[in-house]
């Protein structure tokens, strides 16, 4: 729930690497990795955050607020289930989600807690896919020296690309 220094500056490189102009963060929590996020972006750039939680949306746009970063955040609050089928209709957003028809060949997608608590069904498909081109970032939980990590996955489209490096 919380991204934490280390891997922080993990995300940060990201951000500046692929300079997005639309992302979409799902859990908000209290805002620190949406102040992150939105304060590496480019100009014009905006970050879309689901948050589920109402109180940790309260306390979310009180931090964004105090940051200064109101104007590239739109915090979303309900389930993602239920907005992420809505993006192109409620936020004119053209892609970032598979489900939908939203990611397009070159999105980014990157995933926190991969070992602690773990993901491995997530691991499996983008690892074993032929769709998607991954990079694991080895970190640690938030402020210890347990190991996780970031896996960051490149969308690649058709089968046909799976030869070609991204990263």
């Amino acid at each position: 729930m919380n991204v934490g220094d280390e891997k922080g500056a993990i995300l940060d490189s990201i951000v500046c690497e692929v300079k997005p102009s639309v992302m979409l963060e799902l859990g908000t929590y209290c805002g620190y990795s949406t102040v992150r996020i939105a304060s590496m972006l480019p100009p014009n750039a905006r970050l879309l955050t689901l948050e589920f939680n109402p109180a940790y949306a309260a306390v979310a746009r009180q931090v964004i607020a105090w940051a200064g970063v109101e104007d590239k955040v739109v915090l979303i609050e309900g389930p993602s289930g239920d907005w992420i089928p809505k993006m192109k209709e409620e936020f004119g957003v053209t892609s970032f989600d598979l489900e939908c028809g939203l990611l397009r060949t070159g999105s980014i997608l990157l995933a926190d807690n991969v070992i602690c608590p773990g993901t491995p069904e997530y691991l499996e498909y983008v690892r074993g896919s032929p769709r998607y081109e991954s990079k694991y970032f080895r970190s640690h939980l938030e402020y210890t020296r347990v190991e996780d990590g970031l896996e960051k996955s490149v969308f690649l489209g058709d089968h046909r690309y799976r030869g070609r490096s991204l990263l």
